[in-house]
């Protein structure tokens, strides 16, 4: 190794100003090295577990991100108040801000990760591009000048040749980044894009590339350190995405060999060193189907998906930056990676993946993780999801020999992980690790784009089952049962009727209690034989038409959260879901909020005659940006939100006048 006289920059007590899983995560390895840690918490994260499991905490604001997680005073300060002295920035919020790290040279904290000027001239997409054009790395075609008007742009999109992509210079995770197929959806994409990035990241800049069709998306894990060593730790392949944000992420890629690892590893190592790169990092390419690969951007701190690099390499990257941060030399040369078998992750979100991966918020009634795998969060059973950060609340890693042994454990892990009360990607997931062409290693990022139909498809048959169990647990924890003193049968027990909508479907069905906990269920034309064995406070085990199985569960008034065959499944009340179906459809003219957000756009004004499907008001929540669009044609009569104003889920935004022809018609 190198040597150096660079001076050490030791530490004891470190601040980290994020939140949720990777707030954990650093304080899990901080403590195991000997390090005490400050939690930092935004009013709506008060009683979360980063801010109970960290030594000390404190309140820096309001739920907004501007509010506080983004405020670099509110930072510092808290971390002068706890006596930290060092800073560890997480991934997303701050850790790519170059104002941030220099606030924090400039207060005497050590900051975990590259210097400022690091994060300027590679964080930032647009120098990025331009040093490694100057490096002879080969670069997507595009953009990155600094008129950034809305002719210039417009005009440079023509010149690249649509599709183009629109990019922010500032941030990664998909926001602020937009496919526009043509000139005519440029402006108003354009115009999405720059909002979306001015909140995510306090910057609008934005550069433009040519889009590459159906490439992998590939990085490359970096660590540099300040004596001159720099090495790499392999590639990890992001291609499954939704919303140019990643979904599933796996080590090593199955499109990459040995050879093709060692080229883009040597590029990515002479990129840092060319910089006096000093932390983690990580380097990301696309790659074509011929095995050309271009550099899209950096990331400059640690990666969400970086468990998979630390299976496949048994390194700790949270320990390996803490060491670099408190100025040690790497302990590890690059002839002394090894690695070991196959890791695959997914990214647990709390979103509707049939409503278009739309985020969501409220209360996880149930929440338990399997056992066997690696499973990054920070919930339990009754916590909070706000509506003001991230949609992801957790990532199950599993690691095997093989490929297919790592996909086989995580299938089943996600399987018997139960999450209710708040609508997940969880059945998307595990149909996306099971489809044919994941599994044969072919994945490329239009893969949810070309299978949506099978990956949105639902699993008839559990719900057909699951809306017989659901029969029996409602009928048990409803008083309805009639259960007999003695296990002997009882002929004249009576059929008892219930009505309920398992997710959109509306089910009656009639239940027979034959015996003690023996029970006939009709729905329809099909007729299920069912036998609690067991039954507790959230799980149930039970016997269905000779099958043994267990499923869990939760009760809320007239709403039964089931899971059962890693589906979960939500009943309510048929009357309640009815009218909630009616207001979702709009046929009142009124323009619901679908989430809790804040109102970022307002398209329209009173009296304006508007189509239906035309947007109206664009919400922002979780860090992305919904439009909701007319649902009829007619005359805007009322509007009761302007920009700036936070909405709650089912709040009226928009009453229109629904014009004659469509009152006729409905």
């Amino acid at each position: 190794m190198a040597a150096s006289a660079s001076p050490l920059t030791p530490f004891r007590k470190i601040l980290i100003a994020n939140r949720g899983e990777i707030a954990l995560r650093i304080i899990r390895s901080a403590r195991a090295l000997g390090y005490r840690t400050v939690a930092v918490y935004s009013t709506a994260d008060a009683g979360a577990r980063h801010v109970r499991e960290a030594d000390q905490a404190v309140c820096i604001g309001e739920p907004l991100p501007a509010q506080s997680y983004l405020r670099i005073p509110a930072i510092i300060e808290a971390a002068k108040l706890s006596g930290a002295d060092a800073v560890h920035p997480g991934y997303g919020f701050l850790a790519e801000n170059e104002d941030f790290a220099r606030a924090c040279q400039d207060a005497g904290l050590v900051f975990i990760g590259p210097s400022a000027e690091a994060i300027v001239s590679m964080g930032n997409k647009a120098g990025a591009k331009t040093l490694m054009q100057a490096a002879g790395v080969p670069c997507v075609p595009g953009y990155q000048g600094g008129d950034q008007s809305e002719e210039r742009l417009a005009a440079e999109a023509v010149r690249i040749g649509f599709p183009v992509m629109i990019k922010a210079t500032a941030g990664g995770g998909g926001r602020g980044m937009r496919l526009v197929p043509s000139a005519k959806e440029f402006p108003e994409l354009l115009r999405s894009a720059r909002s979306e990035a001015q909140s995510a990241f306090g910057d609008p800049e934005v550069i433009l590339e040519r889009a590459i069709v159906e490439p992998r998306h590939i990085e490359i894990q970096v660590f540099a350190d300040r004596h001159g060593n720099a090495i790499h730790l392999g590639e990890r392949d992001c291609s499954v995405q939704r919303r140019h944000q990643k979904l599933i992420e796996e080590a090593p890629s199955p499109a990459v060999d040995a050879e093709l690892r060692a080229r883009m590893g040597a590029t990515a190592v002479a990129a840092v060193k060319a910089i006096r790169y000093e932390g983690a990092g990580t380097l990301e390419f696309l790659l074509d189907a011929e095995g050309n690969y271009y550099f899209m951007e950096m990331n400059t701190r640690l990666q969400v998906e970086h468990p998979v690099t630390e299976a496949i390499t048994g390194l700790d990257l949270v320990a390996l930056q803490l060491r670099v941060a408190g100025g040690e030399a790497l302990p590890i040369t690059q002839e002394q990676v090894n690695f070991q078998g196959h890791a695959i992750e997914v990214r647990l979100c709390a979103e509707d993946a049939d409503k278009g991966f739309m985020p969501q918020s409220g209360t996880m009634a149930l929440w338990e993780m399997p056992a066997q795998l690696r499973v990054e969060h920070a919930l339990r059973s009754g916590g909070e999801i706000p509506s003001y950060y991230d949609s992801m609340i957790a990532k199950v890693i599993s690691h095997g020999d093989t490929r297919e042994a790592a996909r086989r454990q995580l299938m089943a892990g996600l399987e018997d992980a139960v999450a209710l009360g708040v609508t997940t990607n969880q059945a998307f997931l595990h149909r996306c690790l099971g489809h044919a062409v994941f599994a044969a290693g072919g994945a490329t990022t239009a893969f949810i784009a070309q299978n949506q139909e099978a990956l949105l498809a639902p699993d008839t048959e559990a719900r057909a089952r699951a809306a017989a169990i659901a029969a029996v647990l409602l009928y048990e924890t409803t008083g309805a049962r009639r259960a007999p003193s003695t296990g002997r049968r009882m002929t004249h027990n009576l059929p008892i009727s219930l009505r309920f909508e398992v997710e959109d479907t509306a089910v009656s069905a009639s239940v027979v209690l034959q015996q003690q906990r023996h029970f006939e269920v009709s729905i329809g034309d099909a007729a299920y034989g069912v036998e609690l064995a067991e039954i507790g406070e959230h799980a149930t085990r039970f016997v269905c038409d000779g099958l043994y199985e267990s499923a869990a569960f939760h009760r809320d008034g007239a709403t039964l959260l089931l899971h059962y065959r890693g589906v979960p499944v939500r009943i309510e009340d048929k009357t309640r879901a009815a009218t909630a179906r009616q207001r979702e459809a709009g046929g009142d003219g009124k323009v619901r909020a679908s989430m809790n957000g804040r109102v970022v756009a307002v398209m329209t004004a009173v009296g304006d005659m508007v189509e239906a499907g035309q947007p109206l008001v664009t919400l922002e929540a979780m860090k992305m940006e919904h439009i909701h669009a007319a649902p009829v044609a007619g005359k805007v009569i009322a509007l009761h939100v302007k920009t700036g104003d936070q909405g709650a889920a089912g709040r009226v935004l928009v009453e229109i006048e629904v014009a004659a022809k469509d009152a006729a018609a409905s």
